[in-house]
């Protein structure tokens, strides 16, 4: 994973995909960096490590606000696209109400919004729907095994996470330990799940748009093999 604020140097060979920094470590959007700079970014990014490697962009949305998002991404999808790349498009708590998610115009869905929303049922069913059409599926702030399991019985196909980030030497052990764990159940990506769904965690008190939520991506996990059903542009108009 990599933003324009981290400016992460992708190994070689590796798969990487490009968040936009409008949430951001900090949870305030501080490093974001305006429209302009971070697609001159997401540019010079795809050119340096080529688009055939990259999973998806994430287009600017408005953290924790549906009709917000779509306001902010809509100019974009389609440039990222031009780019080569999966388009990506952020699902923010609101989008229980119906017309606000272009499906036409992006690849791949990314649960963002409040804990709450994006473990919830509209979360869920959003997900289940984006597979029905194609689409790959990308949970943030996944940084527990209860998570890592809700992400996988929603069907996502990555997901991302500071857990390792921030102690590596730690924890890389157990998050090693949460993958052997959900390789060796049945797979609840296809067919009947022969265990039942993970334990929802109790919710917490709502959270305004301003309120503080718990830090972003360090890492990219992939639940599934990538999707590539969705057409690029090098592939296609």
């Amino acid at each position: 994973m990599t933003t324009p604020a981290q400016g992460s140097r992708i190994p070689e060979g590796a798969l990487y995909a490009c968040d936009n920094s409008k949430f951001g470590s900090d949870g305030k959007g501080r490093y974001w960096p305006g429209t302009e700079a971070w697609f001159a970014w997401l540019s010079r990014t795809v050119e340096r490590y080529g688009p055939d490697r990259c999973l998806w962009a994430l287009a600017p949305d408005e953290p924790f606000d549906a009709a917000g998002t779509l306001i902010e991404s809509l100019p974009w999808l389609a440039r990222i696209r031009e780019l080569g790349v999966p388009a990506a498009y952020a699902a923010q708590d609101g989008y229980d109400a119906p017309g606000l998610l272009p499906w036409d115009a992006f690849d791949v869905l990314f649960l963002a919004g409040s804990t709450e929303w994006k473990l919830g049922p509209v979360a869920e069913r959003l997900a289940r729907e984006a597979k029905g059409l194609g689409k790959s599926v990308h949970m943030g702030r996944v940084n527990s095994r209860i998570r890592l399991g809700i992400a996988e019985w929603f069907g996502c196909d990555t997901a991302d996470g500071t857990y390792l980030a921030y102690g590596p030497g730690k924890n890389l052990a157990k998050l090693l330990s949460w993958l052997r764990d959900l390789g060796d159940r049945p797979s609840l990506l296809g067919g009947v799940p022969e265990t039942p769904p993970p334990r929802m965690p109790r919710p917490s008190p709502p959270r305004t748009a301003h309120g503080a939520r718990q830090p972003v991506s360090g890492a990219v996990k992939a639940l599934a093999p990538p999707s590539r059903a969705s057409p690029r542009r090098h592939h296609r108009s």
